[in-house]
């Protein structure tokens, strides 16, 4: 678990999750190395707390990973850089460069380094691959099972997570930018669902990651949602007056349905959140 006063680097730590990971550990009495392409969050960041350290930077490059190694005693490594773009969907050289080669760059750090752990985000979207990000998320599973037999000083695990609430470039940050300006607002297939999770429920999963025995991807049973109940929660919540909608097809890269590993339940089967839960929680 988080030890106080141990230093753990956190890769994407301007992103939705990463943020909000930053500011738990610092609470538990540990510091923080945020490494982010952001320069704006990341000094955003940096002026609200005393025990972090900010640093500017891509994972597909090494030199740069090896620099903060290098200045500063890293304990632990919390690796959340990714690209999720549309959620499946993205540039393949771009997205291969940032949640491959990055999480390459940084297990090779760890043969060479000693770290009490390092963790790994995965996705749901791993298990049923239907697009570059879930593709992705896949081997990252595979390289993390495979540097847990290279390398038995450290302790590696990986979580896979549903859809983050708000999380960058999701479907609900998107809605709420139109809807907020009374514009029209597309949806594709109604009856389709996903998994939910607040951040705060995300942070938490990625900490109780840290007490599993392997790097097997560690998951919980999450409720999900219908997309046709999101968008009237949305509607109800930040709206006084009616808003066109559109139903538009679901691209090749989406799942009608999701599945947190082979053998759980489905988004589709497993139990929803109502209208109030959602408006709580949007």
């Amino acid at each position: 678990m988080i030890q106080k006063n141990k230093t753990y680097l956190v890769t994407g730590a301007t992103g939705t999750i990463g943020k909000h990971l930053c500011n738990k550990i610092i609470s538990m009495g540990a510091n923080v190395v945020a490494f982010s392409r952001d320069k704006k969050k990341l000094n955003y960041l940096d002026n609200l707390h005393d025990n972090i350290d900010v640093i500017s930077g891509d994972v597909s490059d090494k030199w740069q990973l090896k620099y903060i190694t290098n200045h500063f005693e890293i304990d632990g490594i919390f690796h959340l850089a990714a690209l999720a773009s549309g959620s499946q969907s993205g540039e393949v050289i771009e997205s291969i460069n940032t949640n491959l080669i990055g999480t390459m760059n940084i297990l090779s750090l760890s043969l060479s380094q000693k770290f009490d752990f390092v963790v790994g985000i995965s996705s749901d979207k791993a298990v049923k691959v239907s697009g570059v990000y879930g593709a992705t998320k896949f081997l990252n599973e595979k390289l993390f099972l495979e540097h847990q037999k290279l390398n038995t000083n450290t302790n590696y695990r990986i979580v896979r997570l549903g859809n983050v609430i708000y999380s960058t470039d999701s479907v609900l940050e998107k809605w709420k930018d139109l809807i907020c300006k009374g514009k029209e607002v597309s949806i594709s297939d109604p009856e389709a669902t996903r998994f939910l999770i607040t951040v705060q429920q995300a942070v938490s999963i990625i900490l109780n990651t840290l007490k599993q025995k392997d790097a097997t991807p560690y998951f919980v049973d999450m409720k999900s949602v219908k997309l046709k109940d999101l968008l009237e929660a949305m509607i109800l919540k930040y709206s006084s007056m009616p808003i066109s909608v559109t139903q538009i097809p679901l691209s090749s890269s989406e799942n009608k349905h999701e599945k947190i590993s082979l053998n759980s339940k489905s988004s589709e089967e497993s139990e929803k959140y109502n209208i109030k839960e959602l408006m709580d929680i949007i």
